[in-house]
């Protein structure tokens, strides 16, 4: 489809094209609601047209109008919760708006903002296993403890990103992750290490609370995003639900109690 550079010239239906594109980006990326309508709004403006956005839980409905002319889109979520794309994904809207860009740059940008850039994995998965490790040190865990929890962490984050790699569901994925903590996180209590071994096990699986969805659901609540609101708490309890799974599944494996 060929783009035109004159942002007064930019026609509803190319630029409901885009909006389409980013806004389901950006949903799937764990943008709130509100984020959503005030970035696609803000880009809408740069061209001069009005953007009408319905938010469901798995679908975008998107008309924008103005001129006198008006066209809808219809598109799904895609990719997965990612703060660096959010990030660049508003900062988008932002650029768009000042400087004016011409909506050939602005799909080349986009195409840049949503592609997943190369990190280092590795350092990820340490960074999680340390901050597991002080969340264990802020329960009240010893240094035995935190040395678990970190092993722990170590080994579960590493087996979701392969996991999730392969496409496996994320909530088979958390309850195996959890399950395969929380049997590394049994060893204090089945070897007597430490004097605080119930701990490293009680947080050895707490990387994988879907904090995220639960902030996000109540942020959608507060805008009266309802449906959604109603719908990433209920992700986020099942997820919940998979996590306290693996935990018990292992405990019953390793026949150990933190009680």
């Amino acid at each position: 489809m060929a783009m035109t550079t004159d942002c007064d010239a930019v026609s509803a239906d190319v630029l409901c094209s885009f909006l389409s594109r980013y806004g389901a980006a950006l949903l799937g990326c764990g943008a709130t609601c509100i984020r959503l309508q005030k970035n696609m709004g803000r880009i809408a403006a740069a061209y001069g047209k009005e953007v009408e956005v319905a938010i469901m839980p798995r679908h975008l409905h998107i008309a924008v109008c103005g001129q006198g002319e008006c066209a809808t889109a219809i598109s799904s979520p895609k990719g997965c919760i990612d703060f660096d794309v959010n990030t660049r994904l508003s900062a988008l809207s932002w650029e768009i708006a000042d400087q004016r860009l011409p909506l050939t740059e602005a799909w080349s940008r986009l195409d840049d903002a949503t592609e997943r850039h190369q990190r280092r994995e590795w350092l990820v998965t340490m960074a999680v296993s340390l901050a597991n490790a002080a969340f264990c040190r802020l329960f009240g865990g010893d240094v035995v403890a935190m040395a678990i929890v970190f092993v722990a962490t170590l080994a579960g984050h590493y087996i979701k990103g392969l996991l999730l790699g392969r496409g496996v569901d994320l909530r088979v994925t958390v309850f195996v992750c959890a399950f395969i903590s929380a049997v590394l996180g049994a060893t204090g209590l089945l070897f007597g290490l430490g004097s605080t071994p119930a701990i490293a096990l009680g947080t050895s699986v707490l990387y994988l609370v879907p904090g995220i969805p639960f902030l996000n659901s109540f942020s959608d609540m507060l805008y009266r995003h309802y449906i959604c609101a109603m719908s990433r708490f209920a992700d986020a309890m099942v997820l919940t639900g998979c996590l306290s799974g693996g935990l018990l599944a292992a405990m019953a494996l390793m026949q150990v109690s933190m009680f």
